[in-house]
C-alpha cells in the first residue's frame, strides 16, 4: 500500500525509526565504482548521474586538502565471472567489468591520486570479501562518509556493512546516483530511516574541512 509522504514519515517515526548517528572525528572518504560503465551513454550500466561525479570529485580534493583517507573501490572480474559467483549469473551488465573492458576503468574527472587506496571488490559491498573493515579499524576510522553508484546497489550494500563493522556511515546526497530517481529516493529515504546518516555536499564539505 503506498500512503502519502507525511503518513509515511510520522508512521516511520511513530516505531522508532530515523534516530540520529552522530559522526566520529576520525573519518574516511570512500569512493564507490566510480568507473566509466556508469557515464559512457552506450555502456548497459549507463545511469546518466554526472552531478554526482563533480559532487564526488569535490568532496575527493576536500578529504585530501584535510588529511582525511581516501579509499577507491573498482570491480573487476576475469573472463566468466567466477570470482561473482550468483551476482556475477544474476546481472549480464556485469561483464562490463570483465578485465581488459575499458568500461571498467576510472573516469578522467575521479581517479585515485597518489597516496589514495584502491580496493577491487566483487560483489556489491565494499567491505565483502575484503580487508577493509580490519583496516580501517587499525586506523582508529570511525565513520566513513560515502560518494559512489548506484544508490540501490553498492552504496547502500556498502553503508549497510559500515553500520554492521561499526563505523557509522555518512551518505552525501549529492555525491550518490542511480539510473532511476525513484528507486534513489526510495534507497535514500530507507538508508535515513534503518542505516546511514544523509549529509548533502556542503553538509559532507563542512565535515571534512573541520577535521
Amino acid at each position: 500500500m503506498t500512503r502519502p509522504a507525511d503518513d509515511r514519515d510520522a508512521d516511520y517515526a511513530g516505531a522508532g525509526f530515523g534516530a540520529t548517528l552522530a559522526p566520529g572525528n576520525h573519518p574516511a572518504l570512500l569512493l564507490i565504482d566510480f568507473a566509466r560503465a556508469y557515464f559512457e551513454p552506450t555502456s548497459p550500466l549507463y545511469a546518466g548521474v554526472e552531478s554526482a561525479r563533480a559532487s564526488a570529485a569535490r568532496l575527493h580534493a576536500a578529504a585530501r586538502a584535510a588529511g582525511v583517507p581516501v579509499i577507491f573501490t573498482r570491480v573487476e572480474y576475469s573472463p566468466g565471472g567466477i570470482e561473482g559467483g550468483i551476482f556475477y549469473r544474476k546481472i549480464a551488465a556485469l561483464k562490463c567489468f570483465e578485465t581488459g573492458n575499458p568500461l571498467g576503468d576510472f573516469t578522467v574527472e575521479l581517479s585515485p591520486l597518489s597516496g589514495d587506496e584502491v580496493i577491487t571488490k566483487h560483489y556489491p559491498s565494499a567491505f565483502f570479501g575484503t580487508a577493509l573493515a580490519a583496516d580501517l579499524h587499525a586506523r582508529g576510522i570511525d565513520t566513513i562518509v560515502i560518494a559512489g553508484l548506484s544508490t540501490s546497489g553498492c552504496v547502500r550494500a556498502s553503508a549497510v556493512d559500515a553500520l554492521c563493522h561499526g563505523f557509522v556511515p555518512l551518505v552525501v546526497t549529492d555525491a550518490v546516483g542511480d539510473r532511476d530517481a525513484g528507486v534513489h529516493a526510495a534507497n535514500l529515504f530507507d538508508l535515513a530511516a534503518k542505516t546511514a546518516e544523509l549529509l548533502n555536499e556542503a553538509q559532507a564539505m563542512a565535515y571534512l574541512s573541520a577535521r
